[in-house]
């Protein structure tokens, strides 16, 4: 029975209880990670805990093998986290999302602020200890990652691991706290806040909008689909016209209409009154009417994009009508519609809802791959180039001694990759089963390493009147720059409280207060503000962690 002592012994750093010894800790950690105590749950992090409860118990891997397994699992997770992110990054800067990055900095800002304070104040707390109190303050563990990675010493790297441990659960109840807070500082009424989000979106003409028009008006009579874009001045796509004489057709650019047609028309909605006022006023026609009115063979029908050569062609490219003899009405991308317009570049796992002949339709489907197991393939080659660039990327000094390091490098890399990976025909498509595995098993890999390395120690570390100003400060870091920038974004700038919510957990990337703020109000416009704020404060977060190691160690 000797082999069950060489596997389950304390102290043994042979491959195989090596092997038994990460097992254990990440199906633990993710099996408690699942309980929850008044709806908010740590989730993946219980894997840190469990790590330290079995170094604090003898149970050791080698420091060559514990390294490798922190930095490769840091470098899966935080290249799929950038790849997540990235087709999301340069947008979130549009419109109303700028205000609410802004609000997000000025957060970040504060908690760098408060741990220099206290770093110059206090005088006895190591950088590195407050930058680990920091990133769990702050729920980031990126950030945790990537000062981490910038650290000279074994000895900073535990540090770190065990002053984010000590603040990381006072770090979601802080942000749950600071809602709280700024819902009573306001006198803030829920069901208001929802009714407003509700009707704000109703008024937002952000999603395309199907309608049918009958064209009334005799300026108009004999007019192309290519004239009238010039004369309303708004993108919209006549996806089918029925005729005054009862025959449906499939408009192209130079077809004319004429008083007595009924025009299918996907366009925004704040258009709406401007193409009433030019063509004649919207009439009561759905779906099944139009289905009535086409011809047997003409359908409606969704063609997914799953060949790799169209990822980032554009829409007009495709010449569909002169092609195909067929219409794209819109575009669905990871959920959400677009209006098909002739400048949208398409991506890998688009969606179209084409309107035509079902043969013609058949024939671009077969151009365009339609084939969900050609999309479910995964995408190694992109993955293991970004990786490889993204290293090579992190280990360019930036400037004053700087580098983006092991963590700064790859997310980089796959934000550009996410975007432009087009152009150099790489295919970043990845489903998100995919994702979300290869994510897990990079922050799961990487916190179960952190914890065995930190767990030797912990206990005499953290259990004392050091450990209980470690919570206290992460308290603070957490919760004044989250009651500050609340207040901000409800008392200067009027912002809904669902939106603030969801910014404050976007802000500090912190899931389960977004899941608090979800279950709590019933609407997804949390969910949205925090992906909006999500990219630019996950790549700032790693930044400013790796910042303060590399100018004050």
């Amino acid at each position: 029975m000797d082999f069950i002592y060489d596997l389950f012994w304390p102290g043994n750093t042979n491959l195989a209880s090596t092997l038994v010894l990460l097992s254990f800790v990440i199906a633990a950690g993710i099996y408690l990670g699942k309980l929850k105590i008044g709806g908010i749950s740590l989730g993946v992090t219980f894997v840190l805990f469990v790590g330290i409860l079995m170094g604090h118990f003898g149970y050791t891997v080698q420091a060559d093998v514990l390294k490798f397994v922190r930095e490769f699992g840091l470098i899966l997770f935080i290249f799929a986290i950038g790849l997540q992110v990235g087709p999301a990054f340069f947008s979130s800067f549009k419109e109303g999302g700028i205000r609410l990055n802004m609000l997000a900095v000025l957060g970040i800002l504060l908690n760098v602020g408060i741990v220099l304070a206290i770093y110059f104040i206090d005088g006895e707390t190591s950088i590195d200890a407050l930058v680990g109190v920091m990133s769990g303050a702050v729920t980031n563990t990126p950030g945790l990652a990537a000062a981490q990675q910038a650290a000279s010493s074994p000895e900073a790297v535990n540090t770190m691991s065990m002053g984010y441990a000590a603040a990381y659960p006072l770090g979601v109840l802080g942000i749950i706290s600071a809602m709280l807070l700024i819902k009573v500082i306001f006198h803030i009424r829920t069901e208001n806040e929802i009714k407003a989000i509700e009707s704000e979106l109703e008024d937002s003409g952000s999603k395309p909008y199907l309608t049918s028009i009958e064209v009334t008006n005799p300026l108009i009579n004999g007019k192309t689909l290519l004239q009238l874009h010039d004369i309303i001045h708004c993108e919209f796509v006549v996806s089918r016209i029925l005729q005054a004489d009862g025959s449906t057709i499939i408009p192209k650019s130079s077809t004319q209409v004429r008083v007595g047609d009924k025009l299918y028309v996907c366009m925004t909605p704040t258009d709406l009154q401007s193409f009433e006022s030019v063509l004649g006023p919207s009439i009561e026609m759905n779906d099944d009417d139009w289905d009535q009115a086409a011809p047997e063979n003409v359908v409606s029908r969704r063609v997914v994009v799953t060949r790799s050569e169209y990822d980032g062609v554009s829409l007009g490219t495709l010449r569909l009508h002169k092609g195909y003899n067929v219409n794209c009405t819109r575009v669905n991308r990871a959920g959400v519609d677009l209006l098909a317009t002739p400048g949208l570049r398409l991506q890998m796992g688009d969606r179209l809802t084409i309107v035509g002949d079902l043969n013609d339709i058949d024939r671009l489907s077969s151009k365009l791959g339609n084939s969900m197991k050609r999309l479910n393939q995964p995408n190694l080659i992109t993955i293991f180039v970004g990786i490889l660039f993204g290293i090579f990327v992190g280990s360019i000094n930036v400037g004053f001694g700087m580098k983006l390091g092991l963590a700064g490098g790859p997310l980089v890399v796959a934000i550009l990759l996410s975007r432009f990976g087009y152009r150099f025909k790489l295919v970043t498509y990845t489903s998100s089963s995919a994702s979300l595995m290869l994510r897990e098993l990079g922050i799961c890999m990487f916190l179960a390493a952190v914890g065995i390395g930190a767990g030797a120690n912990f206990a005499e570390t953290v259990f004392n009147e050091t450990g209980m100003w470690w919570v206290i400060w992460g308290f603070i870091i957490t919760f004044v720059p989250l009651v500050i920038t609340g207040s901000i974004a409800r008392g200067v700038y009027k912002i809904n409280y669902l939106t603030i919510m969801g910014m404050m957990s976007g802000g500090y990337t912190d899931p389960p207060a977004l899941a608090y703020a979800n279950n709590s109000t019933g609407q997804d416009a949390p969910a949205v503000a925090y992906s909006t704020v999500y990219p630019l404060t996950m790549f700032l977060r790693v930044v400013a962690a790796q910042a303060l190691i590399l100018c004050f160690m």
